[in-house]
């Protein structure tokens, strides 16, 4: 059996896969082989589809990264057979029958409320002018308005795609709680990731934590990719 030294990069919504490259950087230098996946965030089969599309192309088993409503895809494409891990970042770990529009229909009071605007033909944005401090409250003041004034538009049907068995059940999970998170409060990320029954790990950063602290985003994903090949016995032998 070949050791995991693959890694598939889901990302949320509002943004695209180059989001992810300094996390891409962190593991490439490791030896890890990195796939980005750039999935269109119309609809959650579509976005399943793009990353099962990846996941048919490894040559070997890999773990399966997503970040925000990439953690919605992952869970759902996560039954591949490639996939020995899941690795939650800031993201949603949604149960059976639950989406992220399920998952947000009752904030606990207090929590922060992303910005999100009414949609538009079936497609939602963030408030442009309030991007920076919901979603990537850390990030550098030119990048975070570039990923304002670049975002991508998310599909209603996106939002409301359900689970129809999370992988999380048969798969083993880790998640990163991003303690500063102003899109998916903490607490709700905490609630996710104990259900999931993830190893957990906690660093402060906004929701855009892959993007401003990529090199503790990355330690989590190789820790996911040596436990899972450790429990899996394959120690090292390809």
């Amino acid at each position: 059996m070949a050791t995991i030294k693959n890694i598939v990069l889901v990302h949320g919504g509002f943004v695209d896969g180059s989001g992810w490259q300094g996390v891409y950087d962190h593991l490439t230098a490791d030896g890890y082989r990195v796939a980005v996946v750039q999935n269109p965030t119309l609809s959650l089969a579509g976005d399943v589809a793009a990353t099962r599309q990846v996941l048919d192309g490894l040559d070997g088993p890999a773990v399966l990264v997503g970040h925000s409503y990439g953690g919605v895809v992952i869970t759902e494409a996560g039954h591949h057979p490639a996939v020995a891990a899941l690795a939650y970042i800031a993201a949603f770990a949604p149960d059976k029958g639950e989406s992220v529009s399920s998952l947000i229909a009752d904030p606990a009071p207090g929590a922060p409320v992303p910005p999100i605007l009414p949609p538009e033909d079936g497609f939602l944005f963030l408030e442009r002018d309030k991007f920076a401090a919901s979603f990537a409250a850390d990030v550098p003041e030119k990048a975070a308005a570039f990923m304002a004034d670049s975002q991508v538009p998310w599909g209603v049907d996106a939002l409301e795609g359900a689970v129809s068995e999370p992988a999380w059940r048969t798969t083993p999970s880790w998640y990163l709680v991003a303690t500063d998170d102003r899109m998916i409060p903490p607490p709700a990320q905490r609630a996710m990731s104990e259900r999931a029954g993830a190893t957990v790990s906690e660093t402060p950063g906004s929701h855009a934590v892959y993007v401003s602290r990529p090199a503790v985003v990355a330690a989590v994903i190789a820790q996911a990719a040596q436990a899972a090949q450790a429990a899996q016995g394959l120690n090292g032998q390809g």
